[in-house]
């Protein structure tokens, strides 16, 4: 039952990472990652929450290692921090790696203080 859990989210999880980077990205004339960066916080954000609920179980599996194994993505940041340096872009490159630790960071932290705000 768990892998049918995992597979759920992550079905759910993928299409979301990809309207999220094309939506985002075609916003903004960048060279910035801006999808993948979002992606990446809100995943941070919202397992974050997960963890830090009392009873986590069935929901764990679905939406923290499904859904937001599937919506963030090292693989894409790497990739991307990569080719910005390669294209000359190495202050973009360095930005996106600070920001996207210190954003994901941030926003796990933030995404526990709600759950434990919420369940007291």
């Amino acid at each position: 039952m768990s892998i049918v859990l995992v597979a759920l989210g992550a079905a759910v999880g993928a299409p979301a990472r990809y309207l999220t980077d094309h939506l985002l990205q075609g916003r903004h004339n960048s060279s910035f990652p801006w999808g993948t960066f979002a992606a990446n916080v809100a995943g941070c954000a919202l397992l974050g929450f997960l963890v830090a609920l009392p009873a986590q179980g069935g929901l764990m599996k679905l939406a923290g290692t499904g859904f937001c194994g599937a919506l963030t993505t090292y693989s894409t940041f790497g990739y991307e921090t990569v080719r910005l340096a390669r294209r000359g872009a190495s202050t973009l490159a360095v930005l996106n790696v600070g920001a996207s630790i210190l954003a994901g960071l941030g926003a796990a932290y933030c995404g526990m203080a709600v759950a434990q705000a919420l369940t007291g």
